[in-house]
């Protein structure tokens, strides 16, 4: 599951009109929008009295009774409204009778100038959308989840667009999972950074920081991981709604996905063999550390042992009525310790 804290959830409130709520509602004939603007009512009457032609319904974290009142204009099944609603769902595609639920999540890359600085780096939303023989309504749950283009890229083809509500699904799934090509390549630079700052010799790094993208990239695995199954599903079950070119471009989609999971999973790899790596050059620094340590109390115990002797309260002790006898036993702390060190120092202890 992904985690609670980033979870996207449904904030829509009771008070919020339908039209608050509807963010597009076009007509689409022979794949050419028509420029008036239509209620959902008005959409689903022109279409029907027309040849070749769908409604496209979006719509931003509907409440249960606005779903209710979509519902029963579309006629969607009421387990259709139930996940519309709820909004935490995987990716997936259930079919009910001639209508299609398909969810896609999205994820957002936080950008940072370093990796080092990086918190909270993913973020995901998503992206529900179903589709009949002459509509598909798109429902967004997050605010991130907003395609930039996404009308003029649907509309620069005519053509495609002819191919009906399918065509509009493709396009949405394109381009979210195009984004998960170019965010899985930003983690490879923090991964590639990561691993640089681990094992550059005599480097200082931050084991957490390690920790803190892994956990990131295993929440982008739990949203992405899924939709490979769900796009082979639709695939191969589902060929009697998809016209046979919309199944190309789904196959192109799926191609990417995988590729995109690939990246990730091994990212995740990588980074399991960084937090051993760098365990282990915690383990060995802080030897080295306590070696250095030991070395340290060693050269002043030699000295401190001298100078308690001396200090010890007895009338007969060697030299203590010699003149320079102070003189050579600081010299002898001196040279003792200065033996120590050289000696340490060549077994590579200091």
């Amino acid at each position: 599951m992904v985690t609670p804290r980033r979870n996207i959830r449904n904030s829509s409130l009771p008070h919020r009109t339908i039209e608050s709520v509807i963010e597009r509602c076009r007509v689409y004939v022979d794949g050419h929008r028509l420029p008036e603007e239509f209620t959902y009512a008005a959409a689903l009457a022109e279409v029907r009295n027309r040849n070749n032609s769908f409604v496209w319904l979006g719509m931003l974290e509907p409440s249960e009774e606005h779903m209710n009142n979509v519902a029963e204009a579309f006629g969607l099944h009421e387990l259709i409204v139930e996940d519309a609603v709820s909004a935490h769902q995987r990716p997936k595609v259930e079919r009910y009778d001639d209508q299609v639920f398909f969810v896609v999540r999205s994820v957002k890359y936080q950008e940072h100038e370093s990796v080092s600085d990086a918190k909270e780096i993913i973020s995901t939303g998503e992206v529900q959308m179903i589709v009949g023989k002459d509509f598909i309504i798109t429902i967004r749950h997050g605010e991130h989840t907003k395609i930039a283009g996404l009308r003029q890229k649907v509309e620069q083809d005519p053509e495609q667009c002819a191919l009906g509500p399918s065509a509009v699904a493709w396009r949405i799934a394109d381009i979210l999972v195009d984004e998960y090509l170019s965010i899985s390549t930003q983690l490879g630079y923090d991964v590639d950074e990561l691993e640089s700052e681990v094992f550059t010799p005599n480097s200082r790094f931050d084991i957490e920081q390690i920790y803190m993208i892994k956990r990131e990239i295993l929440e982008m695995r739990h949203a992405i991981d899924p939709l490979a199954q769900a796009l082979q599903a639709l695939i191969q079950n589902h060929k009697d709604l998809l016209p046979k070119p919309i199944r190309s471009y789904f196959r192109d989609v799926l191609d990417h996905e995988l590729i995109v999971a690939d990246r990730v999973a091994g990212y995740d790899e990588r980074l399991s063999a960084l937090i051993d790596a760098g365990v282990a050059k915690i383990t060995l620094q802080q030897n080295s550390d306590m070696r250095k340590i030991s070395a340290l109390v060693g050269m002043a115990a030699l000295p401190t042992m001298i100078a308690g002797i001396y200090g010890m309260n007895f009338n007969y002790m060697p030299e203590l009525q010699w003149k320079y006898a102070y003189f050579v036993v600081l010299g002898i702390m001196v040279g003792s310790v200065l033996i120590m060190w050289w000696s340490l120092r060549k077994n590579n202890w200091l």
